[in-house]
């Protein structure tokens, strides 16, 4: 298989992979005490042990590999820890608050809005007029899907978890893009280990002291919760994290972008057939218009960097 596409096959496993992640955390609420702050921790704590496996396996950087430097790797390691350990501990939550489908699309469609208008302000990033009207659009859809909802389904409190999660996001994207202004490379797979070890020593004693439990949760099926505790760590973690990285390497950042959208879709796929979760019309309307201005985001970002291509390549 060519290199592009299998690195389209690595992205569309890890978008779905993603997805599974909150059915499974939703599943571990269900029959256990185990609150989202403990969830974390284990999903940490057991992708660090699989991602160093990795790294062992795999073959040694070349001789000619420029160093990041000191500082600057620092930055990147203690910014992308933080930011990831929001971005888990605040989606499990929410999905334990609102729902598997809702906190899952709340996530993933603010977290490319809140990256555009945070490069705006904070890097001089302009947006066009086809990404302006994509963060109008998004922020449209957020209202639909938070003001639509019936039957109590969409909770406040879990869309504003599913926010925060998502500025978790947001602030590791632009992190990434800042730092890599200047053209310094980094190795994505290390700086995602040191990123679990910061999240999980970060973790441990807040999950302690969660629940009665503390990180063993109480529960009828201690066989179900460790297989699925077990596979959050191992296939929405470790194995999807691998594979995101290899596949975004060669893909452009825009195609990314818009396969990564198999994650909300995947997970409200589940929340419905498999968790039985139940969609008001304005939940699905407003879900449909998110994801619809988040494509129209990634292919303005997608024009924008082909005419800033087409510019530098002009004769002087």
């Amino acid at each position: 298989m060519p290199a592009v596409g299998r690195s389209l096959l690595y992205l569309i496993v890890a978008g779905i992979a993603w997805g599974t992640a909150g059915a499974a955390a939703s599943l571990i609420f269900r029959v256990s005490d185990m609150g989202p702050l403990a969830l974390s921790f284990w999903r940490c704590a057991g992708g660090l042990v699989l991602l160093l496996g990795a790294l062992a396996l795999r073959p040694r950087r070349g001789a000619g590999v420029v160093a990041e430097p000191r500082r600057r790797r620092l930055i990147r390691i203690l910014g992308t820890g933080v930011g990831l350990t929001v971005f888990q501990s605040a989606y499990f939550a929410a999905v334990e608050a609102t729902g598997l489908a809702v906190g899952t699309v709340v996530t993933l469609g603010a977290g490319p809005v809140l990256i555009a208008v945070g490069a705006r302000l904070g890097m001089g990033e302009r947006l066009g007029r086809g990404g302006a009207l994509a963060v109008i659009g998004a922020l449209l859809g957020l209202g639909v899907l938070v003001l639509g909802g019936e039957g109590g389904e969409v909770r406040p409190l879990g869309v504003g978890l599913a926010l925060l999660s998502a500025a978790g996001y947001a602030a590791i994207t632009l992190l990434t893009r800042w730092l890599g202004r200047d053209g310094g490379g980094s190795d994505a797979l290390s700086t995602t280990t040191w990123a679990f070890a910061i999240g999980a020593v970060g973790l441990l004693p807040m999950a302690l002291l969660e629940s009665p439990g503390g990180l063993l949760p109480r529960t009828g099926q201690p066989v179900e919760v460790l297989v699925l505790v077990v596979y959050v760590a191992a296939v929405p973690t470790a194995l999807a994290y691998a594979l995101y990285f290899a596949g975004a390497a060669v893909v452009r950042a825009a195609t990314v972008s818009v396969i990564m959208l198999l994650e909300p879709v995947s997970a409200a796929v589940i929340a419905v057939l498999v968790l039985g979760e139940e969609l008001a019309a304005a939940t699905v309307v407003g879900t449909l218009v998110l994801l619809a201005a988040v494509t129209g985001l990634a292919l303005a970002e997608a024009r924008s960097a082909a005419v800033r291509r087409r510019v530098a390549a002009a004769p002087a």
